[in-house]
């Protein structure tokens, strides 16, 4: 089997998607993720693979009960290597699943970004210039604000930066920049557009 390829993720992602916010989620923590690897000094393009296929089980199964409980039975199929599937599996951790826990720092930064980029999303949503020039500190402030993208979970995601052992600020950063430097297939206009 061979490893993991962004394109291969977007293809298989296709097959079991349709509904355009969760393909914005995808690209969103994909993004955040191939920060993550730059920070670690890993396999940009495969974590980028990860965080897009993600939440390949999602649209079918999104219930607490079900969610990352198919997704050996999507990837399988596909070729996609064990170890793989089970870095997927792992965001999940104690959410909707104990199967996997996150162990290596891909996984762990998969289960970190996937609610942070959420937060970093809603607050470029609401910036008249989208992610440009998003700065740590006035992020922090929105993190902060519980009432603001409440529904993103903050334990989970400072759970996910203990076990990274990193600075909070760190993964905040990266995941801005990782948002920044994907913001069109966010669906943020360049300049210009």
């Amino acid at each position: 089997m061979s490893k993991l390829t962004l394109d291969k993720a977007k293809e298989i992602l296709s097959k079991h998607t349709t509904e355009a916010h969760l393909f914005t989620h995808a690209a969103c923590v994909s993004a955040a993720m191939g920060a993550m690897a730059e920070y670690f000094g890993e396999d940009k393009e495969h974590w980028e693979a990860i965080g897009w296929l993600h939440d390949v089980d999602y649209e079918k199964y999104p219930s607490t009960e079900e969610h990352c409980h198919h997704v050996r039975e999507f990837l399988e199929p596909e070729g996609v290597d064990e170890e793989d599937i089970c870095a997927i599996i792992s965001h999940g951790y104690g959410i909707t699943t104990d199967e996997v826990k996150p162990e290596s720092n891909l996984e762990k930064s998969l289960f970190t970004v996937d609610e942070l980029t959420g937060i970093v999303h809603a607050y470029a949503l609401m910036r008249p210039e989208g992610m440009d020039g998003m700065s740590l500190k006035s992020f922090k402030k929105k993190f902060k604000d519980r009432k603001f993208a409440a529904k993103c979970n903050r334990e989970v995601i400072n759970q996910g930066i203990e076990m990274l052992g990193l600075d909070a600020g760190v993964v905040m950063q990266a995941c801005i920049d990782g948002m920044t430097e994907h913001k069109a297939e966010i669906g943020f206009p360049g300049e210009g557009a």
